[in-house]
């Protein structure tokens, strides 16, 4: 599929009340407003093309570059690249697309050190939900994600706003990796204590790390049982 095509279906599938959602959300600027819905089915239509998506990011259109996130190739990306369009996100929504495409790439562990360490909340929200990501599926140690507990137990208190959210989830992930680090997710959880974010004009909530990763082994227990 073209470009020019692409962003001809994306803006004939945008919506005044999409836009008006993702605005509550903070996406605001170049926005068609297309629905995940739809995003998705062009996903599947487009499936993986990697010289599109350089181009649908390229355009600067929200909706453009989360498809983009969706059709890119991981075995084609490299740091440059991830650290450009991390450079380009202006909004959660972005972080959490690329933090997902990211967390696929080879050079994934490098990258997500050196976003944690940025002063820029949402590259820094970025390494975190990567951290996340890496946590629920990746190969790494565990001693990697147990050092990781230790510098989010230190720093949440004091970290920007999604930044803390972002901490949050990636304790949240670690926790539910195995049982060593579930025991040592929940003592930090219960040190730190409640994790206070601001969504703004959103239903969006943050999740208690004790609870959350105990109903994520209830559940997984229920299964094992079936």
């Amino acid at each position: 599929m073209k470009l020019a095509d692409t962003l001809r279906q994306l803006e004939a599938a945008g919506s005044a009340q999409t836009r008006k959602t993702y605005a509550r959300h903070g996406i605001t600027g170049k926005v068609f407003g297309v629905s995940y819905a739809v995003l998705g089915k062009l996903t599947k239509q487009i499936k993986r093309d990697h010289a599109l998506a350089l181009g649908l990011w390229d355009s600067g259109w929200h909706d453009a570059r989360v498809l983009a996130l969706m059709i890119a190739d991981p075995q084609q990306a490299d740091a440059a690249l991830l650290r450009a369009w991390a450079d380009d996100c202006e909004n959660r929504a972005l972080v959490c697309g690329l933090a997902k495409f990211a967390a696929r790439v080879p050079a994934a562990e490098a990258v997500a050190a050196k976003w944690c360490a940025d002063k820029r909340e949402l590259v820094a929200s970025a390494g975190w939900s990567l951290i996340a990501e890496l946590a629920l599926d990746s190969t790494l140690p565990d001693s990697t994600f147990a050092a990781l507990l230790k510098t989010i137990e230190r720093d949440i208190s004091q970290s920007a706003n999604f930044v803390r959210y972002a901490m949050n989830s990636a304790l949240i992930a670690i926790g539910c990796r195995n049982d060593q680090l579930e025991k040592l997710a929940v003592a930090a959880a219960k040190r730190i204590g409640k994790v206070e974010v601001d969504h703004g004009d959103t239903c969006c909530q943050t999740p208690d790390a004790v609870a959350y990763i105990a109903k994520v082994k209830a559940r997984r227990a229920g299964k094992g049982k079936k």
